[in-house]
């Protein structure tokens, strides 16, 4: 393979695949990101759950995260990456695009991860605030297309995101 699916200039033997092959050798939580991203263009299920925070319960949404690792995903931008309140937490800000239905769709999320026991998980995530005026109403009163967009701004159909 050539450029890393991560959007690095390193071949992905160098880049990704090593933390692939072990979660440790993921340094940094931007390491971690880009390595899960690489995972879901690759299909790796299992690296993509194994490399949540226990607490996410991820094993629990095993279909969810398949078919987000089966989504058609075409580029990731890495923003920024910051330390967090202490040692063993740590932020990077990213947006990953994905074709869906013939559009292109755009994912910005600043991802929170914690080490322990020396390695590095995702355990959550904040969306930029969006300027949705649906979003301060009751979803019980909206009139929301099943295929209209999500209104958290995730990119995604209504239908398989809050819907």
């Amino acid at each position: 393979m050539s450029q890393c699916p991560c959007g690095n200039a390193s071949n992905y033997e160098t880049c990704c695949q090593p933390i692939h092959q072990e979660h440790a050798n993921a340094h940094t939580p931007e390491q971690l990101m880009r390595a899960r991203y690489s995972a879901h263009t690759l299909g790796l299920v299992d690296f993509v759950i194994n490399t949540y925070h226990s607490s996410c319960n991820a094993e629990q949404q095993r279909q969810a995260i398949a078919d987000s690792v089966h989504s058609d995903w075409v580029a990731l931008e890495v923003l920024n990456s910051s330390d967090g309140s202490h040692d063993d937490e740590g932020f990077v800000t990213f947006k990953a695009f994905f074709n869906d239905d013939g559009k292109q769709y755009c994912l910005e999320e600043r991802s929170r991860f914690l080490r322990e026991n020396g390695l590095w998980y995702y355990i959550d995530g904040e969306y930029p605030q969006t300027e949705d005026e649906r979003l301060s109403q009751p979803i019980q009163s909206l009139k929301i297309g099943r295929n209209d967009p999500c209104i958290c701004g995730s990119g995604k159909k209504f239908k398989k995101c809050c819907g």
